[in-house]
């Protein structure tokens, strides 16, 4: 099968909402602020360069993130090469071959590039924070019709997509729309020319710094890394390690003060120029 794929062309006050940033003291979290996510849910990524933790949402992906999970736990990850790694972009891999040229001997995906949104998703609104309803669906970034809209659909839900933000994890893909296979990219900085393009399928929660560590490639080569790239050593979801390997994580929930209150702060500093962009949900490893 020959397909060309790319993209077109701790303790509370440790964990950051903005790259960088802290939560502030005053506003410690409870414990009731958090959720932990689901092992079957969080991708563990085990790297040349460390580990990156992934949590899938398949409430807007469900098809894509079967086919995540079960290469995954397969081991059919183990080993391949991130083949192209563009600085302040993103870091593509999943081709067995590592040119970027071929995926599994599954079948190709249908692109699912939104999904519909219901009352009790969980969705929480950041006002003015770019355009459109944009907000947190779980720790993933998403635009989407107002609730309103809700009342004038068959399905009581709204269209909404998620956005490629930092850290969001995409389905990578050749021109066709319905060609997305087995490779996959995350994010290092935003990109808005994506959206509603392709795929996203989840949002690194731990180990950002080592998506941004990983191996570049020549901007005359489009980021494909040719000489010693890095790889992933080991690719299963929570659920498939054993209990003593298994990491757990929990993320701030969006509804609680603590957040709303770094999501203000964030605000003030970035101004007219404040995006859901800037807001990375606040993740803390509490076991593996």
């Amino acid at each position: 099968m020959s397909k060309s794929i790319g993209i077109l062309a701790a303790t509370a006050a440790a964990v950051a909402l903005l790259a960088g940033a802290s939560l502030a003291a005053a506003q410690t979290p409870a414990a009731s602020d958090w959720r932990t996510i689901a092992p079957e849910n969080l991708l563990v990524i085990d790297t040349t360069k460390g580990r990156v933790l992934v949590e899938l949402e398949p409430r807007m992906a469900p098809n894509h993130i079967t086919r995540i999970r079960t290469l995954a736990d397969q081991g059919f990850y183990d080993g391949i090469v991130f083949h192209r790694v563009i600085a302040g972009f993103m870091a593509q891999t999943g081709d067995p071959t590592g040119t970027g040229m071929n995926g599994s001997e599954l079948p190709d995906l249908a692109g699912e590039f939104s999904f519909r949104r219901g009352a009790d998703s969980g969705f929480v609104a950041v006002p003015n924070s770019g355009e459109g309803q944009r907000g947190i669906l779980g720790s993933m970034p998403i635009v989407t019709q107002p609730d309103a809209q809700m009342f004038v659909t068959a399905d009581f839900k709204t269209a909404a997509s998620g956005l490629f933000c930092p850290a969001v994890a995409g389905m990578a893909r050749s021109s066709g729309a319905d060609s997305a296979n087995s490779q996959f990219f995350l994010m290092m900085d935003e990109n808005d020319s994506l959206n509603g393009l392709y795929t996203t399928f989840g949002r690194v929660v731990v180990g950002q710094d080592v998506v941004k560590a990983l191996k570049t490639g020549p901007e005359a080569m489009d980021g494909r890394v040719t000489d010693s790239p890095d790889s992933m050593t080991r690719v299963r979801t929570a659920s498939a390690l054993p209990a003593g390997e298994r990491p757990a994580v929990r993320v701030l929930l969006p509804t609680s003060a603590a957040f709303q209150a770094e999501v203000e702060r964030v605000r003030a500093a970035r101004g007219a120029r404040f995006s859901i962009c800037d807001l990375q949900p606040a993740a803390e490893l509490v076991g593996g």
